[in-house]
């Protein structure tokens, strides 16, 4: 056989695919510009209420969209002072601190219960956390205040800091049922072989392993908690007692058609800055959750 017949009959390697970077570029351009688009809608209406917290009144009606003339710091320190921002500032860390601890810690020990052990009811059970997802806030208003009132903590900071571990329980559950469903149940079970109660196995081995879990979750639940407004209006009229959302309600009713609207974006501002704050510091475990979720 001649070496141009076996050239012939020798396999072909196969091309290389190439794929079309014209779809790829396609896709990435769009990605991209959806998300400028949502980015710029964000940044700048935190940009123009930043840029405002220093102007007068007489600037942001004037010129709404220009560079204030001076910067007046002091907008910040009359709203701290004057508008009470500084003790509704502290009702709301204490209140939301005080029931993102509370929820985290029951919710996290039903949803381990829920997602480790067999018992009867535990179906129902889970279609309930479900249920109280899908239940509207403001249908329970009126039920929570009459039972807030029932038992002698209406318009105080710890009925606040009740309705709060409530109104997050059913999301804390939820979401930590799968993050306790995922993990090696051998562990559990070598903890168990060297003696730890359930207690210890729960606290010291499985909620660790949680971590990424929980973290997400008490991200998500300190936003949900430290913006909500329903709640406190309904449950809370003592004045001194106003959490941070409330105060500036307030502040901006209160003064009627003479508002100081410099001191009151800077109250906006205040408002803000905790929770870029707390995404800031945990946006890793944030991130590092959501990647478990995906690869769950």
């Amino acid at each position: 056989m001649s070496a141009v017949t076996e050239r012939a009959l020798a396999p072909r390697a196969a091309a290389p695919t190439r794929r079309g970077p014209s779809g790829e570029r396609a896709v990435a351009v769009g990605s991209h510009t959806v998300l400028g688009i949502w980015s710029l809608l964000v940044l700048l209406p935190f940009a123009w209420t930043l840029v405002s917290s220093f102007k007068t009144t007489r600037e942001i009606f004037a010129s709404p969209f220009s560079l204030p003339q001076e910067w007046r710091f002091e907008n910040y320190v009359n709203a701290w002072r004057t508008a009470g921002i500084g003790s509704y500032f502290l009702n709301s860390v204490v209140v939301v601190v005080c029931a993102l601890a509370l929820t985290m810690v029951m919710g996290a020990m039903s949803a381990y219960v829920l997602a480790r052990f067999s018992f009867r009811g535990r179906t129902v059970l889970r279609y309930l956390v479900v249920a109280g997802l899908t239940f509207p806030v403001f249908l329970a208003v009126v039920p929570l205040f009459f039972i807030l009132r029932q038992v002698g903590v209406l318009n105080t900071l710890p009925g606040l800091i009740l309705s709060y571990a409530t109104y997050a329980y059913p999301f804390t559950v939820f979401f930590l049922m799968s993050f306790f469903e995922e993990l090696p149940g051998e562990v559990a079970e070598a903890a168990s072989i060297d003696g730890a109660s359930e207690w210890r196995t729960f606290f010291q081995v499985m909620l660790p392993m949680a971590g990424p879990g929980l973290a997400a979750v008490a991200i998500l639940n300190f936003v949900g908690l430290w913006n909500q407004y329903l709640l406190p209006v309904v449950l809370n009229s003592d004045r001194d007692n106003y959490v941070l959302t409330q105060g500036l309600g307030a502040f901006a009713s209160s003064s009627g058609y003479d508002v100081d609207f410099g001191a009151l974006f800077a109250g906006a501002v205040m408002t803000i800055l905790p929770v870029l704050v707390v995404y800031l510091v945990f946006q890793r475990r944030l991130q590092g959750a959501v990647a478990a979720g995906g690869l769950k």
